[in-house]
């Protein structure tokens, strides 16, 4: 008994041949064989009929659909065409991009409010070192001057600029909370990392309010009062236009 032929073969059914006409290979039935010349002939005709209109094409032929067709890879791909919108409606778009994106920068002067009520500004690299003035009247009293003796505190507290309890107050009571080296370096550790998030959301709040801004200026612009342009946008800045002076009734 044969094998059957491979299912690549398109739409053709097959039959055994007789053992004396094996070596011919499978038998095609009629049906088989109609169905594949019509195929063959219908693509015949298609490329016939491609190569005639190649053929007695007018190169200097126009048609509207040359306007929407562009060329990508090698295939020709239909332009999507742009939405319509009138002013009014760009104009209500920018109000609600403006709403949200002043929702967004309020809610981030919150959240930087309450991080800088929580931190005080403690040992913050960026803030101006505070300066405490001591007066004498004569120079052998700042040669003997000792901040320690003056502040009434230990040696090793005197540079703290928060926390700084005097000699009676560390005699009578306890110290609270951590007193360890090692516990020292972590607290400092994710008080430095508080202030790094505290940074990057004001900058954040600084670029919403540049955004804003921008935005603002859009929308200024859908008006159609005659301007000028004073000055170009920068990254840090919107444009900045004259506008002219109208009465409004």
């Amino acid at each position: 008994m044969h094998l059957l032929p491979p299912r690549s073969a398109p739409f053709l059914a097959w039959v055994l041949q007789p053992r004396f006409r094996k070596h011919l290979g499978f038998l095609e039935k009629k049906k088989d064989y109609k169905r594949r010349a019509d195929d063959y002939h219908k693509k015949q005709n298609v490329l016939k009929a491609l190569r005639k209109k190649a053929l007695e094409k007018n190169p200097d032929e126009f048609y509207f659909k040359m306007t929407r067709v562009q060329l990508q890879d090698g295939v020709h791909v239909i332009k999507q065409p742009k939405e319509e919108v009138t002013p009014e409606q760009l104009k209500l778009m920018r109000t609600q991009d403006l709403k949200y994106v002043e929702m967004k920068r309020v809610a981030e002067a919150k959240k930087i409010e309450q991080m800088k009520s929580e931190l005080h500004l403690l040992d913050a690299q960026e803030k101006q070192p505070n300066k405490h003035v001591f007066f004498f009247d004569t120079k052998k009293e700042v040669q003997e001057f000792d901040v320690a003796t003056h502040l009434n505190t230990y040696p090793e507290l005197v540079n703290r600029v928060y926390n700084r309890p005097t000699v009676e107050t560390l005699q009578k009571e306890t110290v609270k909370g951590a007193t360890h080296p090692a516990h020292l370096k972590k607290l400092a550790q994710q008080r430095k990392q508080q202030y790094s998030l505290l940074k990057q959301r004001i900058e954040r709040e600084k670029e919403m309010f540049i955004i804003a801004q921008k935005i603002q200026t859009r929308k200024d612009l859908l008006d159609k009062t005659y301007k000028v342009k004073v000055k170009k946008e920068t990254v840090n800045s919107p444009a900045v236009y004259k506008f002219k002076f109208q009465r409004k009734r």
